[in-house]
C-alpha cells in the first residue's frame, strides 16, 4: 500500500512531455482575471451574467446559469426536477437510467435526492449509452434519463428524445465533456430538459473550475436560480430584479425585507466573477480551440495508422457522419489480444512522459462506492463498459498545435506494445 501511495504522489508531481492539456490558459485569460481581481469586486455579478447571456445565445437555448462546477450543475438539475414548486416533479424512489460508463457526480445527485440509479450498458463503438439496452431497462418506475455525452460525441439523441417524450421522461444531459459538439447541426447540451457543462482545466474551455447549466423553461430557470444561492431571491440585485418571482414574493410578503426572501431550499454553488471573466474569454475562442483539437487528433491518428509498424494494435472511436465533434481528449482501445498487459503498457506511456487517464472512470459498478450504497444489488454485468475499462485509456488533445517531437514520442512509445 505504501508503494502504491508513493507512486500516486509521484504521478501528481510529475511533469509530462505530453500532458492531458498544455498551456490551457492564455495570457489574455490571465489578464482578464487580473482585471477583475484588481477591481476588488470579485463575487458573482456582471461578468457572470454576460457569460451566461453569450452562452445561451450561442447554443440557442433560453437560459444559462453559471455555477462553480459541472458537478454542481448536475446537482442543481436533479434538485430542480424534484422541487416541490415544479409540476409533476420527480419523487424519492423514482428510477433514473444512467450509462454505466460515467463520472461519479452524474450518479451522486440522484442518490442524494433519493432517486434510484439504474445502470445501462454502452455501445463500445461510441462509448455512449446503448439505445437498445436503454429501451429494455424502461419500466413503470422509470421517470428520467441521465445522459452522458462522452468526450465530444453522443448517441442518437434525437431517437432518445423521442423515447423520452413518448414515456414522459425527464432528460438530464451531462454535457460536461462535449461543449461545442453538434449532432445534425444541433449543439449537444440542447436536447435535455436540463444540461450541464464543465470548465475544469482539461475540458474544451477552462476557468480552472466552473460550470454552466442550461434549460428552456422559465419555471425551471427560476427554481435553478433560487437553488444556486441559498434558496434566496434577493442575494444579487443585478440578477434578482430580472426574475419575475422576485417581484411576486416581494408583493406577497410585504413584511419581509425584499433583499432577504428565502422562497426555497438551496445551496451555495455560485461562481466568482474571476472565473466568469476567464471562462467567457475562452468561450469566445471555442470554435478555434475545437478546430485545433480536431486537427491534433487527426495528426496523431495519421502518424500511428500510417506507420510501417501499424497492425491494428489500437482502435479509435470514429464518430458518425451526423456528429461534428468537439473532442475533449483522445480515447483509445488497445486490441483485445493485449488485454493482459494493458496496465504495463500504460506504465510505459507514463515512464516515457505521456500522461494518461481512464475513459471517464471506467465501468462505475466496479467502484467501491457502488458497493457502499448498494447501487448494483444484483451484481449485474455490463460487458461493453467493462471492455472500455479493460482495453481503454485516454491521452490529451492540446489547444496548441502538436509538435513533431511530441508526435514522434507518441508513435515510438505506442509501438512498444508489440514487445511486451
Amino acid at each position: 500500500m505504501k508503494k502504491k501511495i508513493s507512486k500516486i504522489n509521484q504521478l501528481i508531481k510529475k511533469k509530462y512531455k505530453y500532458s492531458l492539456l498544455e498551456n490551457g490558459l492564455s495570457s489574455s485569460d490571465i489578464a482578464v482575471g487580473k482585471k477583475v481581481l484588481s477591481s476588488k469586486r470579485i463575487t458573482m455579478a456582471e461578468h457572470t451574467r454576460n457569460f451566461e447571456t453569450a452562452f445561451a445565445k450561442k447554443l440557442n437555448v433560453k437560459h444559462a446559469l453559471m455555477v462553480n462546477s459541472g458537478s454542481s450543475a448536475n446537482l442543481l438539475a436533479v434538485f430542480a426536477a424534484g422541487n416541490p414548486l415544479k409540476k409533476n416533479n420527480l419523487k424519492r424512489g423514482d428510477e433514473v437510467l444512467v450509462p454505466v460508463l460515467c463520472w461519479s457526480t452524474s450518479i451522486w445527485p440522484l442518490v442524494q435526492f433519493g432517486l434510484k440509479p439504474v445502470f445501462v450498458d454502452i455501445d463500445i463503438k461510441t462509448l455512449n449509452i446503448d439505445i437498445d439496452q436503454l429501451k429494455k431497462k424502461i419500466t413503470k418506475k422509470t421517470k428520467a434519463i441521465m445522459l452522458i455525452n462522452v468526450l465530444g460525441i453522443s448517441s442518437d439523441l434525437f431517437e432518445i428524445k423521442k423515447i423520452a417524450k413518448k414515456r414522459n421522461l425527464v432528460i438530464f444531459e451531462d454535457n460536461c465533456e462535449s461543449l461545442g459538439s453538434k449532432l445534425k447541426n444541433k449543439y449537444l447540451g440542447t436536447f435535455g430538459n436540463y444540461a450541464s457543462f464543465s470548465f475544469y482545466y482539461s475540458h474544451q474551455i477552462t476557468s480552472g473550475e466552473g460550470g454552466m447549466i442550461t434549460c428552456n423553461n422559465d419555471e425551471d430557470y427560476e427554481i435553478l436560480f433560487s437553488l444556486r444561492s441559498h434558496g434566496w431571491f434577493g442575494g444579487n440585485r443585478f440578477y434578482s430584479r430580472k426574475i419575475k418571482k422576485y417581484n411576486y414574493y416581494a408583493k406577497k410578503y410585504p413584511d419581509l425585507d425584499p433583499r432577504y426572501i428565502f422562497s426555497n431550499s438551496g445551496f451555495n454553488l455560485r461562481p466568482t466573477d474571476i472565473q466568469a471573466a476567464i471562462g467567457f474569454n475562452q468561450f469566445k475562442r471555442l470554435d478555434k480551440l475545437k478546430k485545433m483539437r480536431n486537427s491534433n487528433r487527426n495528426l496523431i491518428l495519421k502518424k500511428i495508422t500510417n506507420s510501417k509498424k501499424w497492425n491494428n494494435q489500437f482502435n479509435f472511436i470514429i464518430p458518425s457522419k451526423d456528429i461534428d465533434p468537439s473532442w475533449m481528449g483522445l480515447p483509445i482501445l488497445i486490441d483485445k489480444k493485449f488485454k493482459k498487459i494493458k496496465s504495463t503498457f500504460v506504465d510505459i506511456l507514463d515512464q516515457a512522459g505521456i500522461e494518461t487517464r481512464p475513459i471517464i472512470s471506467g465501468s462505475f459498478v466496479n467502484q467501491p462506492a457502488v458497493k457502499l450504497y448498494k447501487l448494483n444489488k444484483n451484481n449485474e454485468k455490463f460487458y461493453e463498459a467493462q471492455k472500455a475499462q479493460d482495453l481503454g485509456f485516454l491521452i490529451g488533445l492540446h489547444t496548441n498545435k502538436i509538435s513533431g517531437k511530441q508526435l514522434n514520442l507518441i508513435h515510438d512509445t505506442f509501438f512498444k506494445i508489440d514487445a511486451l
